[in-house]
């Protein structure tokens, strides 16, 4: 019989043979044998269809709830039958956020240009993911999202976008390859989702490289000249050209051109991924010089392990031994900024191209073909008298520091 009002739970126990319906789909199908199940009865692609929902030890609730959720796969224009078996397929061979994450990377590691955003991605995806490395992927959801974004979303907003969006990417990946149901929204989208759960990126302080300032550097040089080892030329080396801390450790030597006085970096390792010149100051040609007598290997800066770079964190340990904690690395191309717009005339787009910023809108680039190299080896210059040391009798001289 098709029963047009809600069963009961004594109904359901008591039932003689026969079909009850419970409204919107849901039946109690009731056998010669006295045999319960629950049947969701559907129409999907013009035909009319049932999908079992369990039998006698599933209660009336517990039905009542999968049919709802059998029926908004319905209206989603989903057959729940396919989606269930999509299910069981995914549990049977069920990888782990970790998992997906460490494929991901690999897939992706021929797109980063250096090593830098390799690290900074497996960075991200191992450490501050850690909670969800161990979670099977279809298992990551909106709170444990969350449990990794909010503890740094408000101190380190930065690194906490990026997170998000590496996060959303691996569960993505792995929905394309069947790991996670296609109808399952990711947890880790931003718009309309988690929107809504966190504040904005405009409503947070985004924090500036902390910089020194520009008067102040020429001492601090002074004290770096102080300091025999390999990461002390590297950073005073980055200091002179106002290059970023990737693109000085990975200069390699057939990157120089001595007698041209440029260093010449690919576009392969620029952030604008495109080839950027940098004029040689003397100063700078003279780490340079004493770098080239005792040339190990491809890189100006090697490290310790053979054929390697020197690490990124050994410039940040000379700033920590120099007591210098307040500034960064990267803060000393703002101070080479400010010294260009407050202490010289040189104009604007040259101080921006010695940084290798993009200038202008795409029409203007296409018209702007030039790098002005030879002007801009005026400015580094200049830079590089401000940068030396007044007191120049208190200087250990470059050749002693190797």
């Amino acid at each position: 019989m098709a029963g047009k009002t809600r069963l009961s739970a004594r109904t359901v126990a008591t039932a003689k043979p026969g079909r009850y319906g419970d409204g919107r789909g849901l039946w109690l199908v009731v056998s010669e044998t006295g045999a319960r199940k629950w049947v969701f009865r559907f129409t999907f692609g013009g035909r009319v269809t049932e999908m079992g929902l369990g039998n006698a030890a599933v209660s009336l609730a517990a039905a009542r709830d999968k049919a709802d959720e059998a029926r908004k796969l319905v209206v989603s224009g989903i057959n729940p039958i396919e989606a269930r078996r999509e299910a069981v397929r995914i549990a049977a061979g069920k990888p782990t956020f970790g998992q997906c994450a460490d494929s991901l990377l690999e897939a992706k590691s021929s797109e980063w240009r250096n090593e830098k955003h390799r690290a900074q991605w497996r960075m991200t995806l191992v450490e501050y993911a850690k909670p969800l490395r161990e979670m099977p992927v279809d298992q990551v959801d909106t709170e444990a999202v969350l449990g990794v974004l909010q503890p740094i979303w408000q101190a380190k907003p930065e690194t906490a976008s990026r997170l998000r969006g590496r996060i959303e990417s691996v569960l993505d990946a792995a929905r394309a390859k069947g790991h996670v149901a296609r109808n399952e929204a990711n947890p880790a989208r931003w718009r309309g989702h988690l929107d809504t759960l966190l504040p904005k990126r405009q409503k947070l302080t985004r924090g500036h490289h902390a910089a020194m300032a520009f008067d102040d550097v020429p001492e601090f040089i002074g004290r770096l000249r102080n300091r025999e080892a390999m990461a002390a030329l590297a950073l005073e080396f980055l200091i002179l050209t106002a290059a970023r801390s990737g693109e000085v450790l990975g200069a390699r030597w057939n990157e120089i051109d001595v007698d041209a006085k440029v260093w010449t970096i690919p576009a392969t390792r620029m952030k604008a991924g495109r080839e950027h010149r940098v004029p040689l100051s003397d100063k700078a040609l003279a780490i340079l010089e004493m770098l080239a007598e005792a040339r190990t290997g491809e890189f100006v800066f090697p490290g310790q392990r053979p054929g390697k770079q020197l690490s990124i964190m050994a410039l940040g340990m000379v700033l920590r031994r120099m007591k210098a904690e307040a500034v960064t690395v990267h803060g000393f191309r703002s101070a080479f900024r400010d010294w260009c717009g407050n202490e010289t005339h040189f104009p604007r787009e040259l101080a921006e191209t010695a940084l290798a910023h993009v200038i202008g809108d795409k029409a203007e680039q296409a018209y702007r073909r030039g790098d002005a190299l030879e002007k801009r080896r005026a400015l580094m210059a200049a830079w590089a008298n401000h940068c030396e040391p007044a007191l120049v009798a208190n200087l250990i001289s470059l050749k002693t520091r190797m």
